[in-house]
């Protein structure tokens, strides 16, 4: 028997010889956690990161493609995870310029009905989340997409369409806009039907406060794009820059902390065009290890910032530890 097993054991009988104390009062269970936001400082903004909740995806196997055959399960299994359901977390980043307040991406939300239930019962979380740290979607000035896939603008309305964020402008890249609204594209895997129905129901609903994003260029003051395209026509990642600080939202650049850091040229189920996510991905990941530069990931374990280094033919993930004094 191992020393470990044998203390623990050892633990368990000193534990068992205790006199019994009969239980003063049985607390029932709550059933429930705190609402998931983060609150942090950035420069001379404020960040606050809301989750939309949990986003199962399934077998890991299904969802990350281009393996040899074992390979992603073996993968997960060493990093403690579970092959038979990959979760990603759903993490929308709002900045507090002082002067707007943006929101990128806005989760999965409840306008599609059903469909909006997808992936499971976890998702929709945002608009809670929002008001239980402290901010009313009314006060959201620019809601800053990355792009127009389900988990990322089907908040925008809500089940009778109706506008979740009354005063705000969206900013979308033009290519997604027009690949997501057109009915044309409607073939191939089976969930292109309910995106495009579901991108055209949030979309259109801000048709006359939208704002097109151009690479390279200011969305607005702090707000960099920066187009990372494969994982759909017009995905983009955003720089956000407050004197000093530096930070990208890289969206679904990569869209898991081990399998698409560690081999960046595997594919994804969802990806538009895989081979150019791919391509995509691995150079801007590079770039941002050599760089050393801060990151806030959509789908990377709460609360999704933290900085990539190189390690072998790919990359590793080190998260940001959380700063619970950055606000007193």
């Amino acid at each position: 028997m191992s020393t470990s097993r044998r203390a623990l054991l050892g633990a368990g009988l000193a534990t068992a010889a205790l006199p019994f104390l009969p239980a003063e009062a049985a607390a029932p269970f709550v059933g429930r956690g705190a609402p998931a936001w983060y609150r942090f400082r950035f420069g001379a903004y404020e960040a606050t990161i809301v989750s939309d909740g949990a986003l199962p995806l399934g077998k890991a196997e299904d969802a990350f493609t281009g393996a040899q055959p074992g390979q992603v399960n073996e993968l997960m299994r060493a990093n403690f995870l579970d092959p038979a359901n990959a979760v990603l977390e759903q993490n929308a980043l709002i900045v507090n310029t002082g002067r707007q307040l943006i929101l990128f991406d806005t989760g999965m939300g409840d306008s599609m009905g059903e469909a909006s239930r997808m992936f499971g019962p976890t998702t929709g979380r945002l608009l809670r989340n929002m008001r239980a740290a402290g901010i009313e979607p009314s006060q959201i000035d620019l809601v800053v997409l990355s792009h127009a896939h389900c988990d990322h603008c089907w908040a925008l309305v809500d089940a009778q369409g109706n506008r979740n964020f009354p005063n705000a402008q969206v900013a979308l890249a033009e290519a997604d806009l027009n690949f997501w609204t057109d009915d044309a594209n409607k073939r191939g895997p089976a969930f292109m039907v309910p995106f495009i129905d579901g991108a055209k129901k949030n979309l259109s609903a801000y048709r006359d406060r939208m704002v097109m994003v151009r690479n390279e260029q200011e969305v607005v003051p702090g707000v960099i794009a920066l187009s990372a395209p494969g994982h759909t026509v017009g995905h983009t990642v955003y720089a956000v820059t407050s004197g000093q600080e530096a930070m990208v939202y890289t969206g679904d650049l990569a869209h898991h902390h081990i399998l698409l850091l560690r081999h960046p040229m595997w594919e994804f189920a969802f990806d538009t065009n895989p081979q150019q996510s791919a391509q995509t991905r691995a150079r801007m990941l590079d770039r941002f290890a050599t760089d050393r530069t801060t990151v806030m990931s959509y789908h990377f374990p709460w609360p999704g910032t933290g900085r990539m280094v190189k390690e072998g033919q790919g990359f590793a993930w080190h998260p940001t530890p959380m700063d619970v004094t950055s606000l007193g």
